[in-house]
C-alpha cells in the first residue's frame, strides 16, 4: 500500500505541492489574527463546586482579584514634600484610564458627627498640599488615631505604606492590561525619581500580567532557537543546506497551521497553547530525519533517486505514522479532560502533529524529486565513524553483557522507584519564578510587612433576608471570627462590615481609639439614624453608607468578609482554610448560618491541582492507547510488551529525579511526562518497524536482524535524539523554573529513553522473542 502511495505521490508531485503552499497562505492569513487569552479561571470546569461558589459570589459582590497594590518603606514618608508627591501618585494614578477606585493615606478620611444636623460627616484627615507645621502634625496624629487604617494602609513596625489601585475588570482581562500597567509603573517611576523612595509593585492583576508577558516573550525567543539550534545541528549531520532548509520549511508550515488551527477554532494563546509550536519544531524534525536518512541509505544503496524516494515512502511511511499517532495521542488525550485550558492545548496539539505527518509525506519527497541526486558529501554521515564505534559498543553490550545491563536497569528502577515517593505535589499562585525576580521579592515584601495581597472571601449567610442587620448577633460573631483569622501570621486583618461599623463607633465617641470595638446594642439604633442621614460625597472613599452596603448583599441576608493572605501554597491553604472552617462551625450555629470560603487564591490553587490531576489521569490513558496502537500495528502481545518496558523506565527515571532533586509536581513538570512519552515511544517504533522489515531478510533469524536493525536505524536514532535534546535544551535558559524544568527533564527523558531503547529493547526482544520466531519459522 504505501509504495502505490509513493508512486502516486510523485506523480502528483506539483499538485500537492502546490496544495501544501496554498494551504501555508491561507493558514499564515488566519495566524495573523491570533490572540492572546487573557482569562485566567479557566482551567476549572464550570461545575465545579468551588467555581460555581466563585460566580456566585462575584455575582452578588463583584471581583475580588482586580487590586493592584503599591508598597513603600520609609521613614521620611510623612515629610511634607514626599508626602505631597505620595498624594500626587495617587492623583495621577486616577487619571489612568482603567483605574478605578484608590485607596491611600493622603486621601484617607474621618468620620466626625454633627449633633446640629444629627448625622455623620465624611471629612478627609489631611488638607492638601500639607505643610510642614502644626496642623500637618495635628493630621498625622489624628490619621494614627483611627484604627481601621492601621495594617491596612500601614504597618508603624516597619514605617511601610500601601497604597490599592482597584483596576476595571474589562481591563484587566483583556489586551489592554499591559498597557494599563506600564502606564501605572511609569507614573510609580516618577514617584520615586521625585523622592528617591523605592516602591514595590504587587497584586493578582500585575503579577498575571508581568508573568504572562515575559512567558510570552520567552516562547517567541523559544520558537526561534529552537529553529536556530535545530538548524545547526541538520547541517551539522546531513552537510547539505537545501536538507536543512526543507526540515526547516516543514516545521515552519506546521508552527504556522497550528497558530491557524487556532484561529479557525475561536482559541486564544493560553500558557499551554503558547507550549505547541516549539513543541511542533521538535516533534517535526524527527519526522524529516527519518525520511531523509532512508532517502539516503536508498540512494546509496541503488543509485536512483526515483527508486530510493519510492523505498523512502514504502519503508517509512509508517513508521512515520505511527510516530505520529503516538505523539498525538500523548498530548491530544488532553482533549477529553474537563478543563477548558487543557482541552484547547490537547485539542490543538493532536490536530496538528497528524497534520504534520501529511505536511511531510507530501512535502518532502515532492520537494526532494525536483532536486539533484545527493552528493557524496552528503551521504558521508552515514559513515560517521564515531557513531559507528558507539552503535558497536551498544551491540556488543547487547549480546555480550546482557546480565549486567539487565542489573543496572533494576538498580537504577529502584533507586527511581524511592525517589517517585519523595516528589511533592504543590503550586503557588507565583510559581516558577526565580528568587530574585522583582515580581517574587515584592510579593515576599508585601508578606513581611502586610501579611500577603491574596484574595480569600468568607461569605457569611444568614439565610433570611435583612439577616445581617436586624440584630447584632451576626456582627458580633462576624467579629469573632474576623479577630481570630487576623490572629494567623499567614493572613492580614480581615475587612468586614463589622470593621466599618467599629470605626463608626469610634467616631460617635469622639474618636476615641479605645471605642474601635463593635457597637452595644444601645448605640446601633444612633448609628443607623446617622446613617440615613448621611448625605453622599464625591469624594475619594465616598459615602460611609456605600462602603458599608459594599460588604453586604443587596437584600442584606449575605456578609462579605475580605482577607488577605501570603502565598502558602496549595498544600498549606486548604489545612489554613479548614482551621477556619472549624472555628467557623464554633463561632456560627449551623442551623442558622452558612458560611463559605471562596476567592481568587482558592479557584487560582483549585486549577493548578485540576490540571495536575487532569494530566496524570491523560498520562494513563495516552499510555494504554499507545499500548494499543502498538499491539494493532505489530499483532504480537510479546512484540508490546517489549515495546512498553523501555519507554516505562524513561518515565520512571525523570519522577525519581524530580523527587530525589525537590521538583515538585505541577502543571509545568506534569506536561513532561507526556511530551516525553509522546517522543520517545517514536524511537521505540522507529526501531521495531525496522527491525520486522527485516526479518524476513534474514531468515527470521532473531540475533542477525537485531545487529543490523541497532546499526541502521540506531544512525537515525542517535541523530533524532541528538536534534531533540537540542531543541528542548533552549528552554533550560528560560528564567521560569517549570520551563526550565521542562527542558532538562525531557532532555533527560530522551536521553535515557535513547539509551533504553538501544540497550535494552534489542536484550528484550532476543530474550521473548527468539523461540516464539524459531517456532513460527
Amino acid at each position: 500500500m504505501w509504495y502505490k502511495l509513493a508512486r502516486l505521490i510523485l506523480k502528483f508531485r506539483l499538485p500537492l505541492f502546490i496544495f501544501v503552499a496554498v494551504l501555508t497562505v491561507v493558514m499564515g492569513l488566519f495566524a495573523t489574527k491570533i490572540k492572546m487569552s487573557y482569562d485566567f479561571a479557566r482551567a476549572i470546569p464550570v461545575d465545579n463546586p468551588k467555581y460555581v461558589e466563585y460566580t456566585r459570589f462575584k455575582q452578588q459582590f463583584g471581583e475580588d482579584g482586580n487590586m493592584m497594590v503599591i508598597g513603600v518603606e520609609s521613614d521620611k514618608i510623612f515629610d511634607a514634600a514626599n508626602f505631597n508627591a505620595y498624594a500626587d501618585l495617587h492623583r495621577r494614578l486616577k487619571k489612568v484610564g482603567g483605574v478605578q477606585e484608590i485607596l491611600s493615606i493622603p486621601f484617607a478620611v474621618n468620620l466626625l458627627v454633627n449633633d446640629s444636623l444629627g448625622k455623620l460627616e465624611v471629612k478627609p484627615v489631611f488638607s492638601l498640599p500639607v505643610k510642614s507645621d502644626s496642623v500637618f502634625v495635628s493630621q498625622i496624629q489624628t490619621f494614627r488615631s483611627l484604627i481601621f487604617y492601621r495594617e491596612l494602609l500601614y504597618n508603624p513596625a516597619t514605617n511601610s505604606y500601601l497604597m490599592g489601585v482597584n483596576l476595571n475588570r474589562d481591563s484587566v482581562n483583556s489586551k489592554a492590561r499591559t498597557a494599563l500597567i506600564r502606564n501605572i509603573t511609569r507614573e510609580i517611576a516618577l514617584f520615586e525619581q521625585q523622592t528617591g523612595i523605592k516602591a514595590h509593585l504587587s497584586g493578582l492583576p500585575y503579577i498575571r500580567t508581568t508573568v504572562a508577558n515575559k512567558i510570552a516573550a520567552e516562547m517567541n525567543w523559544f520558537l526561534i532557537g529552537s529553529f536556530l539550534l535545530s538548524a545547526v545541528t541538520l547541517l551539522l549531520f546531513f552537510r547539505s543546506l537545501s536538507a536543512m532548509l526543507l526540515s526547516l520549511t516543514v516545521v515552519g508550515i506546521g508552527v504556522v497551521c497550528s497558530m491557524g488551527t487556532m484561529v479557525l477554532l475561536g482559541y486564544n494563546i493560553t500558557l499551554l497553547t503558547a507550549i505547541v509550536p516549539p513543541l511542533i519544531v521538535v516533534i517535526g524534525i524527527p519526522n524529516c530525519i527519518y525520511f531523509l536518512n532512508k532517502y539516503h541509505l536508498a540512494f546509496k544503496e541503488t543509485g536512483n533517486k526515483t527508486e530510493a524516494l519510492i523505498q523512502m515512502i514504502g519503508r517509512m511511511g509508517v513508521v512515520t505514522l505511527f510516530c505520529n499517532i503516538a505523539a498525538a495521542i500523548g498530548l491530544g488525550v488532553f482533549a477529553f479532560t474537563q478543563s477548558a485550558l487543557l482541552k484547547e492545548f490537547g485539542v490543538i496539539a493532536g490536530i496538528n502533529i497528524m497534520g504534520l505527518f501529511l505536511i511531510s509525506l507530501l512535502l518532502i519527497p515532492s520537494v526532494l524529486s525536483y532536486l539533484p541526486p545527493p552528493k557524496a558529501a552528503h551521504l558521508k554521515y552515514t559513515d560517521n565513524k564515531m557513531v559507528t564505534r558507539a552503535l558497536s559498543v551498544i551491540e556488543r553490550w547487547t549480546f555480550s553483557h546482557s546480565k549486567s545491563i539487565y542489573a543496572v536497569t533494576a538498580l537504577v528502577v529502584i533507586i527511581s522507584i524511592v525517589g517517585l515517593f519523595r516528589i511533592k505535589q504543590e503550586g503557588f499562585i507565583v510559581d516558577d519564578l526565580p528568587k530574585n525576580d522583582e515580581v517574587y521579592t515584592d510579593l515576599k515584601w508585601f508578606e513581611s510587612n502586610f501579611n500577603g495581597i491574596m484574595p480569600l472571601e468568607v461569605v457569611i449567610d444568614t439565610r433570611k433576608k435583612g439577616g445581617i442587620t436586624k440584630s447584632l448577633d451576626a456582627i458580633e460573631k462576624m467579629d469573632s471570627l474576623s479577630m481570630f483569622i487576623g490572629g494567623f501570621s499567614q493572613t492580614a486583618r480581615p475587612l468586614a462590615l463589622s470593621e466599618g461599623l467599629k470605626f463608626i463607633n469610634q467616631a460617635i465617641n469622639g474618636g476615641d481609639s479605645s471605642f474601635y470595638s463593635v457597637p452595644s446594642v444601645y448605640d446601633m439604633p444612633l448609628i443607623a439614624a446617622y446613617l440615613k442621614k448621611e448625605e453622599p460625597r464625591r469624594n475619594e472613599a465616598g459615602s460611609m453608607a456605600k462602603l458599608l452596603n459594599g460588604f453586604m448583599s443587596a437584600d442584606k441576608q449575605k456578609a462579605r468578609m475580605s482577607i488577605n493572605i501570603k502565598d502558602i501554597g496549595s498544600v498549606e491553604l486548604p489545612k489554613l482554610i479548614d482551621t477556619f472552617k472549624q472555628q467557623s462551625a464554633v463561632i456560627f450555629d449551623s442551623a442558622k448560618y452558612t458560611v463559605t470560603y471562596t476567592g481568587t487564591s482558592v479557584t487560582f490553587l483549585e486549577g493548578a491541582a485540576f490540571i495536575i490531576n487532569g494530566l496524570k489521569e491523560s498520562i494513563f490513558w495516552a499510555f494504554l492507547l499507545i499500548a494499543l496502537s502498538m499491539l494493532y500495528l505489530f499483532r504480537s502481545g510479546r512484540i508490546l510488551l517489549c515495546s512498553l518496558i523501555p519507554n516505562l523506565i524513561p518515565l520512571l527515571i525523570t519522577a525519581g529525579v524530580m523527587g530525589w532533586a525537590g521538583i515538585r509536581l505541577k502543571p509545568s513538570t506534569v506536561l513532561v511526562f507526556s511530551v516525553a512519552l509522546g517522543i520517545v515511544i517514536d524511537v521505540t517504533i522507529r526501531f521495531l518497524v525496522n527491525y520486522k522489515q527485516e526479518l524476513p531478510t534474514y531468515n527470521y533469524h532473531v540475533a542477525a536482524t537485531l545487529r543490523q536493525t541497532i546499526h541502521h536505524t540506531g544512525l537515525s536514532i542517535i541523530y533524532t535524539s541528538l536534534v531533540l535534546i537540542a531543541g528542548f535544551i533552549i528552554f533550560c535558559f528560560s528564567n521560569f523554573g517549570g520551563t526550565m524544568a521542562l527542558g532538562w527533564l525531557t532532555s533527560l527523558t530522551l536521553i535515557t529513553g535513547t539509551f533504553a531503547n538501544l540497550l535494552l529493547l534489542p536484550l528484550l526482544i532476543k530474550d521473548v522473542e527468539k523461540k516464539n520466531i524459531t517456532n513460527t519459522k
